[in-house]
Formats: structure tokens, C-alpha cells, sequence
């Protein structure tokens, strides 16, 4: 039985002493004040005095050891003894070189790939308990907030997408059922009665109108009805005399 301990830094590598001072208030606050966590370095120690861990490089693996608790990137603040592995320093060795071909130095992300992650993944190899939550809390937060983002801006563009969709499909139904209306006008019988097809009653009239048989307005339509009244009045009274001077003839 072996013992495996987790060493803990907070991460001061900005370069900025305002910056790193910030960060140790951070974690100051929310890790030691009210136990939520803060932004972590970590390393695994397993068989000798040396640390494991991950980070970025552009090319080769990410994964690096070091003195324990002398990473001089970072400024040590805890060890944690997360428990005891069977395991041999052979089979160690072994998993060591697996993790080193599966974590290349350039696929680290601060949120969803760094450090923690990978003495998770190392510790979880192991057979002992992973890293207590606060270690990592804010990576996790802030690549659960970044899902989050990713999937509501995917659903939006899913949510656009069928409606352009269906306001399309209504658009092709409206011009379906507009399109058959033409059609049952166009053969319906009244329109039979009228005399062909609406393209033939439209060629019609317009040579109507063009042989100067236009259609008459009311004011002409009653002239020529007092001037038949006038005219039948005058026959009647005629009437009389043309039976009048046929009997004396």
C-alpha cells in the first residue's frame, strides 16, 4: 500500500504582482472565509518526492513532474492525503505513460481540461478518492455557465430555424388554397353561364367597348324610357281619331 497525497497552490503565475495579490484574496475569501473554493493549482505525489501534474506546452505531452510542493510557478498552499493504492510502482509507471500519450500539452483549457482535471483522472486511475469539490469549483462553474451559453444560443438557432420553416410551409399552404379558389371560380357554373372563360369575357367586352356599343348610364337609360312613355301616350291618342274618321268615311 502506497500512499498518494494531493498537493494544493494558489495559482500566482500572472506575472502581475496586482493580479496575483487579487487572486490570493480570492481565494482567501471564498476558500478559507466561506469554504466555496477559489483558483487552484494541483499535483498528485505517488512513489518518491516528486509531483505530478498538467499544462499547457505547444508541443509533446502536458503532463510534467517536479519537486513536491516546490513548483515554483505557484505559491503552495496545502497538502491533502486523498487515500492508499495497491497499485505497484510498475503499474503506476504504466498509467503515467498512458495519461502522458492522452494529455498533449496543447489540448489544456483552463475550464474544461487543466490541472485538477487531470489529478482527477489520475487519482480516479489509482483506485482513491477524486479531488475534494472546492479545488476545482470555479472551473466546473465556469464551464457549466459556457454549456449553458453554448446550448442556449443553439437552441435559439433551433428555434429560428423552424420558424423560418414553418413560415414557409404557411406561406405554401396559403398559396395552395389561393391558387385552388382561382381555379373552382374559373369553372364554377355561374361563370359557365356567363359564356366561356374569364380570359373570353374579358377579350369580349373590350370589343364591345370597342365597336362604340357601350354600356348606357342610368341618366340615358331613363331618357329612353320617358321618350317611350311620350311616344306610347301620343299613339293612344291618336287611337281615336284614326276610328273616328274611318267611320264617317
Amino acid at each position: 500500500m502506497t500512499e498518494v497525497i494531493l498537493h494544493v497552490y494558489d495559482v500566482t503565475n500572472s506575472g502581475s504582482d496586482k493580479t496575483n495579490n487579487t487572486i490570493m484574496q480570492i481565494n482567501k475569501i471564498f476558500k478559507d472565509g466561506i469554504g466555496l473554493g477559489g483558483i487552484f493549482h494541483s499535483a498528485v505525489q505517488i512513489y518518491g518526492d516528486d509531483e505530478w501534474s498538467f499544462g499547457y506546452c505547444e508541443q509533446g505531452t502536458g503532463v510534467f513532474s517536479c519537486p513536491s510542493t516546490k513548483n515554483p510557478m505557484y505559491t503552495f498552499r496545502e497538502s491533502i492525503k486523498l487515500g492508499e493504492t495497491t497499485f505497484s510502482i510498475v503499474k503506476v509507471n504504466q498509467i503515467l505513460r498512458e495519461l502522458s500519450r492522452e494529455w498533449p500539452g496543447h489540448s489544456y483549457d483552463l475550464l474544461s481540461k487543466n490541472c485538477n482535471h487531470f489529478c482527477d483522472e489520475f487519482c480516479e486511475r489509482l483506485g482513491v478518492p477524486k479531488l475534494p469539490g472546492w479545488v476545482n469549483r470555479f472551473a466546473h462553474a465556469g464551464d457549466t455557465a459556457a454549456e449553458i451559453a453554448e446550448s442556449t444560443a443553439y437552441r435559439f438557432r433551433q428555434a429560428k430555424t423552424e420558424i423560418v420553416t414553418a413560415s414557409r410551409v404557411a406561406y405554401r399552404f396559403l398559396a395552395g388554397v389561393a391558387s385552388n379558389n382561382s381555379l373552382l371560380n374559373a369553372e364554377s357554373p355561374s361563370n359557365s353561364n356567363r359564356g366561356g372563360s374569364p380570359r373570353l369575357q374579358a377579350s369580349w367586352f373590350k370589343n364591345l367597348i370597342s365597336s362604340g356599343a357601350k354600356p348606357s348610364s342610368s341618366s340615358e337609360m331613363e331618357n329612353q324610357d320617358e321618350e317611350t312613355t311620350q311616344q306610347q301616350q301620343q299613339r293612344d291618342a291618336e287611337a281615336p281619331l284614326r276610328q273616328n274618321s274611318q267611320r264617317i268615311i
